[in-house]
């Protein structure tokens, strides 16, 4: 019988707060309960701590319907584990309840695909896909999760795991049971009118649902976006499973909350539908 992988919480009490309790008074203030929701493909959120992103986050989150099963693309920040990593069985405790892995799906993406691995240690200690979940299970408590960390890859590598991820939400025969989340943060530690210039750049290409647009200006203008792996993947694949149009929701970077424009990050909020 093979052991239950549990993955624990790597930054409750850092990032968001780590009682349940403190957990919901805080997205109470970050979401928007009244937002007109939208049955969405894919969408793109931040990382980062919720003093920082939590309101771009939870505004994005507040207007979608979500479905049954989250696939959640987040960069590999920590470099364990393979380039493309999926956790195909088990759970993850979080402050509000645990959070089930879609075995039966994932297995079958692992089937699928020629770069996909299964591999726990790349998400132990990785908190892009983490910090995303309480605004989930807000909304729906009994969220399934399929979650992928991926590394740095060349574009035809991401593309792939695009349409290999498509080709199984196809075969499932339930594409509306299935949202992709690509999680990243933009510019890193640039000056405000700097990093906002850059971010448009990057998030024009993202409107465009265009991932080899996207891809040519972070290395044209050396935009640090940590997460333009797990975007252009989720591109990819939203476009093969119908998506036509993109929708930037909301776009704030760390001087909203700090105050400090001489070394900001940026974080921005998109639907695909």
């Amino acid at each position: 019988m093979n052991e239950l992988k549990i993955r624990e919480p790597f930054v409750a009490g850092q990032f968001y707060p780590g009682s349940s309790q403190d957990l919901r008074s805080e997205i109470n203030h970050l979401v928007d309960k009244k937002a007109k929701k939208i049955s969405a493909i894919g969408c793109m959120l931040p990382h980062a701590g919720y003093t920082y992103s939590g309101k771009v986050a939870g505004e994005t989150i507040s207007r979608l319907n979500i479905p049954d099963t989250l696939i959640l693309l987040g960069p590999n920040h920590t470099g364990i584990g393979a380039p493309f990593s999926l956790m195909s069985e088990g759970i993850w405790h979080m402050p509000f309840g645990n959070v089930t892995i879609d075995s039966t799906t994932a297995k079958s993406l692992l089937k699928n695909s020629r770069l996909l691995e299964e591999n726990m240690q790349a998400h132990i200690n990785e908190h892009s896909l983490e910090v995303e979940l309480p605004f989930f299970q807000y909304f729906k408590p009994e969220i399934k999760i399929i979650p992928i960390a991926l590394s740095s890859g060349n574009i035809e590598d991401l593309k792939k795991i695009g349409d290999e991820l498509a080709h199984t939400i196809i075969n499932s025969g339930v594409k509306e049971k299935f949202l992709i989340v690509a999680s990243s943060d933009m510019t890193h530690y640039e000056p405000l009118l700097d990093a906002k210039g850059k971010d448009k750049e990057a998030i024009d290409a993202i409107l465009e649902l265009d991932e080899d647009k996207l891809m040519q200006r972070i290395r044209k203008l050396d935009i640090t976006m940590c997460g333009y792996a797990p975007v252009a993947v989720m591109l990819k694949a939203a476009k093969a499973l119908g998506a036509k149009n993109a929708e930037l929701v909301k776009y704030q970077t760390s001087a909203d909350a700090s105050g400090d424009t001489d070394s900001v990050v940026g974080y921005a909020g998109i639907i695909v539908y």
